[in-house]
């Protein structure tokens, strides 16, 4: 399966520079009986259904072209939505001052899901300001013990 994320980033790439978006993140899943190759997307602006549609479109050419997955699958291009993942040092640089959710490998102090401001990052941890009942308190989380992270919706 890497094998194949790792050819569609290489298809995918070129007409993601062409086009100024960014490449946010891939999977290819088996959902049930089916396929499902998806693509995620995004610019500083966002994108839209008809970026989607025409990066679908060039993409799906360029798989029919070398024909690199031997079954049926459904391709899937589109925005990562509004809680993004957050995947590499530019994602979480971009996200500081924003409410992020993040799960650990191991309990931090006890906890494992935190979910609050984003105060800093760098390659070695991130510091989070969390509301535990009306208390705000600073939460240091090392990089190497994240295995999730997320922009957080809030209402």
């Amino acid at each position: 399966m890497s094998k194949i994320i790792t050819l569609v980033e290489e298809l995918v790439t070129p007409i993601l520079d062409d086009m100024s978006l960014e490449l946010i993140d891939m999977e290819y899943v088996k959902e049930g009986s089916n396929w499902f190759l998806r693509v995620f997307i995004d610019k500083d602006s966002g994108v839209d259904i008809e970026e989607c549609g025409i990066v679908s479109e060039r993409l799906s050419e360029k798989l029919d072209e070398i024909d690199p997955i031997p079954h049926n699958y459904f391709l899937e291009v589109s925005s990562p939505g509004a809680e993004r993942p957050l995947k590499n040092e530019k994602d979480f640089q971009k996200a500081v001052g924003k409410n992020v959710y993040v799960k650990t490998y191991e309990p931090i102090n006890g906890e494992k899901a935190f979910e609050g401001t984003l105060l800093t990052y760098s390659s070695e941890q991130l510091s989070l300001e969390v509301t535990i009942k009306t208390r705000k308190k600073k939460v240091e989380i090392p990089s190497d013990k994240i295995a999730i992270a997320r922009l957080a919706v809030t209402f």
